[in-house]
């Protein structure tokens, strides 16, 4: 079905300011207070916030959202407020596919992950633009979610094509058309969307182009330690590449008991430290920073593949923007990957 813009947005604020739905929440992308800011960040929709739906992703990952960088997790009381999430993009999307699999399984769930998970409804957008260390599509991706969304959103002309993909994205768009102004004729995907869709994915090819690599990641354990020196040169091993992956959960768990009463905190930990590896003994399994630096990169790339059949970058990009050593992820795994292969990398990707 159709919605105008406006008639959505509004949807959104009024979900936010009577409940429609029972969602208690509404968490988007807004743009900061600062209007000259670039860069729009995921919150809860308040009054005076400004909606950032379209364009790419935002600065944070969902996964702030779902698995928190701080959270009690014994003794752990659900919320079972319904919320909506809304405004993210692909990138995103595919990262909670892979978070579902590695925290919510027949082995292990995280029960703090899980009630998230199912209180919250998804809606996802099309990338309406590209950011400039958007790569999805090198990693298999592609500007626009296909699976993993409850319901998603595509831009048409100053509407929007709404689709369900599960029985929470269902009753995300019955409660839509109770609530807005609908065009319900439309059952089926208009050209202009798969135009637009086309576009988008053109575009951020044109500038991946630079850094095209063979899919076979698990060539990356052949790139000889020169290159991985070479490439974590600049690493200060700050750990804030995992901490703004989308797909990275590792974790600290920390005692903090008091008497009678037992207390088990959660935060995230990073195999980008030193400390991260360490045993009793003080020793180190990966005591130099290049040999950390090879380990996530083999995580995001061959080991996450090998444990959930999906890679474990999703091409948002972040890393690279976070980086404060201007370490790009795309240029190194473009190096290392013709090094692996016995080649040279293109000078374009220098």
């Amino acid at each position: 079905m159709l919605i105008q813009s406006d008639e959505l947005l509004n949807f959104l604020q009024r979900c936010r300011d009577r409940s429609l739905g029972s969602y208690r929440d509404v968490y988007c992308p807004v743009w900061p207070a600062a209007r000259d800011s670039p860069h729009a960040i995921l919150s809860p929709l308040r009054g005076t916030d400004r909606p950032a739906l379209d364009g790419h992703r935002a600065v944070d990952p969902v996964k702030l959202l779902f698995y928190r960088v701080r959270e009690r997790v014994a003794p752990f009381r659900a919320d079972l407020a319904a919320s909506l999430l809304t405004g993210i993009k692909a990138c995103d999307v595919r990262a909670l596919e892979l978070l579902d699999r590695a925290l919510v399984n027949e082995d292990f769930a995280d029960p703090a992950y899980r009630a998230w998970r199912e209180r919250t409804t998804v809606l996802s957008f099309d990338c309406t633009d590209a950011g400039p260390t958007c790569h999805c599509t090198l990693v298999g991706g592609k500007p626009f979610a296909e699976t993993g969304f409850d319901a998603n959103a595509a831009r048409f002309g100053d509407h929007y094509y709404l689709s369900a993909a599960t029985s929470k994205g269902e009753a995300l768009l019955d409660l839509v058309r109770k609530n807005s102004r609908v065009d319900t004729v439309h059952n089926t995907i208009p050209a202009a969307v798969e135009a637009r869709r086309a576009e988008m994915t053109a575009k951020v090819q044109k500038q991946s182009e630079a850094f095209a690599r063979s899919d076979a990641t698990a060539l990356l354990r052949s790139a000889p330690p020169e290159g991985w020196k070479e490439e974590s040169a600049a690493c200060v091993g700050c750990g804030a590449c995992t901490h703004i992956c989308p797909t990275c959960y590792c974790l600290i768990l920390n005692d903090e008991s008091g008497p009678g009463d037992f207390v088990k905190v959660r935060s995230y930990d990073s195999c980008q430290w030193h400390g991260y590896a360490r045993v009793a003994s003080g020793a180190s399994p990966r005591p130099r920073i290049d040999e950390r630096f090879r380990h996530r990169y083999l995580c995001k790339l061959v080991t996450m593949k090998a444990e959930f059949g999906t890679l474990g970058c999703t091409g948002c990009g972040r890393c690279t923007d976070a980086c404060p050593g201007g370490i790009d992820f795309r240029k190194a795994v473009h190096r290392l990957m013709a090094n692996a292969e016995g080649g040279r990398p293109d000078a374009a990707a220098r």
